[in-house]
């Protein structure tokens, strides 16, 4: 070849369009084929491999030869071949694996549980390495072709099986498990860990309902009704329910420990079948009026919790009731506690309330039995005396609170009582009787000034009107209005006085005299007692009679001296004193102006007072702790035949002293006598309800017409007092009983 010089290449023409090249691929001359031995060849590498991992041996192969080798034979469609095969290679070693573990059977079934364990997890690590030996296979051919999920479910399979048929290994374990747990409730520690894997392993394998948790419910069972019988006969019952709460929290943990979690809601039924459910009659029985005695909240919430579980808060809620009502008849029918009897069911009240929001979350159905049961036991009487006694002794604790001298309270606490004192009369029925007993108590806070707030006094009516209308306290808000309307009336009196001049009155005008004029129809009924006032008074009672009729005509007044109070003023010889009495006190210490010495009979002839009143008034002023007068002979009762003589040498450090004034205090005389106008009034009221019922019906029957009188009347009754009513309207032709049946009524027009 010539040697060619290099030099500037010149400018061509440009060619026209380029010819698209194109590739031709021409068939093999002859087709490929597998060597003869390649399936064998394959699956010997294959089967050492398995064969190394179950003997826990080195791979003679690296991981991804070995994938390769698994993928040809699939692509080769030896899939199905290989998947045989391999499943016959797992066999073989799950049966060697389970005859040795059946060899150890004899060892004591907790120490098997080590070797169990052992070969559970060497499958399972070896069934692991094996799916990612044959992950190829197990994606393209054992999710599709067979009913498995992978590989490893193959190796469980065949365990379940092997196992399935050599039961003897299952039961050991089994008994290893049960003798574990009875280990740890006994006390003992034990190997957690151990028994977590053997619990994922029988929940792995499917058999942990069957095999495991229905035995453990059979033993645990068996094993706390042992428990709960030796226990109840050995603790108290707060003991015995903070153990059956513990037992309960150990369950719960060894649920979230290493037992399967299907098994925490039949087992926690276990313990709460044999140790709570079991045993609740008796420990309510025997220890819940101990824990309320006791006010042993925790406790008794803790009760309040277990009955909840076994569905048992009924049975509690009927010992709450019955506690309740026995507690408070208790305190009801014993005479010896009536003066502490309402700060005693105010202390109980405080005490069931806090049970109530400590111990049973202010439970809706517990309120009511807490009603229910006070409701009961506060109307409920031993004897016909005693009927409307709490009714009667909570208008005394409201006298005690609004009355003057009430020291060591302040407005708040007075107050407190007072809204604490409301809540035992809700609970009342019979409410006319605490009407007729606040009415009369009212009246001598007023008419004597012992009121200690008008405000707090107007505060308490406010709220009884708002518990029982308008109507309860209509003559309650008419005495307050007599009260004012009398300063008022006094007033215009003082005024009548100074038109007239002191001369109208002579040498009694210095005397300051009230008049409080009251509606008989809102103040309580006194009966009148006659006296002869002294001079002084009777000048100033006819004046202000002339008065009053002059300003009021057609008005009637009646005197009413048993309310009547009086200041005085004594000269002693050691000293001048003001004595604060009542008008018949007053009446009978102005007798000893005109002499010193006055025998029984001539001061009942003075002063006009039948024999009780004069002996109490007698008895306040010389038998009492202040004696203005003595008498003869000496003793503490006054009889016809004493002589009573100005006390000469009485002394007394106050200016003002206040003689207790006998007739005033409460007796039971006077209470009965309340209580006997009580049933009096309930008697027009029964006969105006059964009036205005028939007026309405025509014609009814007995049992309808008593349970429709029932449930109108607010008061508590009984079917044979109603029934004594209806024969009174008979006899008084309001009712005829019906010609054909005598159960039937008729209203006579």
């Amino acid at each position: 070849m010539g040697a060619s010089a290099l030099g500037p290449r010149k400018a061509q023409a440009p060619a026209g369009p380029a010819q698209a090249k194109k590739l031709v691929i021409k068939p093999l001359k002859s087709k490929p084929a597998l060597p003869e031995d390649f399936e064998a060849t394959t699956w010997a590498k294959l089967q050492d491999a398995v064969r190394a991992v179950h003997d826990k041996r080195p791979v003679s192969c690296s991981l991804e030869e070995l994938y390769a080798a698994v993928q040809d034979m699939c692509l080769h469609k030896m899939a199905d071949k290989l998947f045989t095969k391999l499943q016959e290679e797992c066999d073989a070693h799950v049966a060697r694996t389970v005859a040795r573990l059946a060899a150890h059977t004899s060892l004591e079934p907790v120490a098997f549980l080590d070797r169990l364990d052992g070969a559970w997890r060497e499958l399972c690590a070896g069934q692991m390495t094996i799916r990612q030996i044959f992950l190829y296979l197990d994606r393209s051919h054992v999710i599709t072709a067979t009913p498995l999920r992978s590989l490893f479910d193959l190796g469980l399979q065949l365990l379940r099986q092997h196992l399935a048929a050599t039961p003897k290994v299952e039961s050991h374990a089994v008994a290893g498990v049960l003798a574990l747990v009875e280990r740890e409730r006994a006390g003992e520690p034990v190997d957690r860990p151990l028994l977590k894997s053997l619990c994922r392993m029988f929940s792995s394998l499917g058999t942990y309902e069957g095999v495991l948790q229905r035995p453990l419910l059979e033993a645990s069972a068996a094993w706390y009704t042992a428990e709960g019988e030796r226990l109840m006969a050995s603790l108290s019952v707060p003991d015995y329910l903070a153990h059956c709460e513990a037992r309960l929290g150990e369950e719960y943990e060894r649920c979230a420990q290493y037992l399967d979690p299907v098994t925490r809601k039949p087992l926690v039924g276990v313990v709460e079948a044999r140790l709570v459910a079991a045993h609740l009659p008796a420990l309510l029985e025997r220890g819940f009026a101990q824990l309320m005695d006791g006010q042993r909240v925790p406790d008794l919430g803790r009760l309040y919790s277990l009955a909840g579980r076994v569905g048992a808060h009924e049975a509690l809620r009927t010992s709450w009731r019955d506690y309740i009502k026995a507690t408070g008849l208790a305190l009801v029918r014993d005479e010896e506690k009536d003066k502490e009897l309402v700060e005693l069911l105010l202390a109980l009240k405080a005490r069931l309330d806090e049970v109530l929001g400590g111990a049973f979350g202010r439970n809706d159905a517990f309120a009511n039995a807490l009603k229910e049961a006070f409701e009961g036991f506060i109307n409920a009487a031993a004897t016909p005396r005693r009927q409307g006694k709490p009714a009667e002794l909570i208008a005394q604790f409201v006298d005690a609170r609004l009355r003057a001298g009430n020291k060591g309270c302040s407005d708040e606490e007075v107050e407190s009582q007072l809204d604490r004192a409301l809540l035992l009369f809700r609970y009342i029925s019979g409410k006319d009787v605490f009407e007729a007993h606040y009415k009369k108590h009212l009246a001598k806070r007023l008419l004597m000034n012992k009121s200690a707030s008008v405000d707090t006094e107007k505060a308490m009516i406010a709220r009884l009107k708002a518990e029982c209308g308008a109507a309860f306290t209509s003559k309650l808000e008419g005495m307050f209005k007599d009260v004012e309307l009398s300063t008022d009336v006094m007033a215009a009196f003082k005024a009548y006085q100074d038109a007239r001049g002191a001369a109208a009155l002579g040498a009694h005008s210095g005397l300051d005299v009230h008049v409080s004029v009251l509606t008989s129809g809102f103040w309580p009924t006194y009966p009148p007692i006659e006296a002869k006032l002294p001079q002084e008074l009777e000048s100033w009672q006819q004046v202000f009679l002339d008065f009053y009729t002059k300003k009021y005509g057609g008005r009637r007044l009646q005197w009413c001296h048993s309310l009547g109070t009086c200041v005085l003023r004594a000269h002693f010889p050691k000293g001048v004193k003001e004595l604060s009495v009542s008008l018949f006190q007053a009446a009978v210490l102005c007798l000893f102006n005109d002499s010193a010495t006055i025998s029984y009979a001539d001061i009942k002839a003075a002063t006009g007072l039948g024999d009780k009143e004069l002996k109490l008034t007698l008895q306040s002023l010389a038998c009492g702790k202040v004696r203005v007068l003595t008498k003869e002979p000496k003793g503490r009762d006054v009889n016809d035949s004493d002589v009573f003589h100005f006390n000469e040498s009485f002394t007394e450090k106050l200016y003002r002293i206040k003689i207790n004034q006998i007739q005033m205090k409460e007796t039971e005389e006077e209470n009965k006598k309340t209580n006997d106008e009580v049933m009096q009034d309930r008697q027009y009221q029964i006969d105006a309800a059964i009036v205005r019922i028939m007026k309405t019906r025509k014609t009814l029957s007995h049992k309808l017409l008593v349970a429709e009188a029932l449930q109108q009347l607010k008061f508590p009754l009984k079917a044979a007092d109603l029934k004594k009513r209806i024969e009174s309207l008979i006899d008084r032709e309001y009712l005829a009983r019906d010609g054909s049946d005598a159960n039937i009524y008729n209203y006579l027009a």
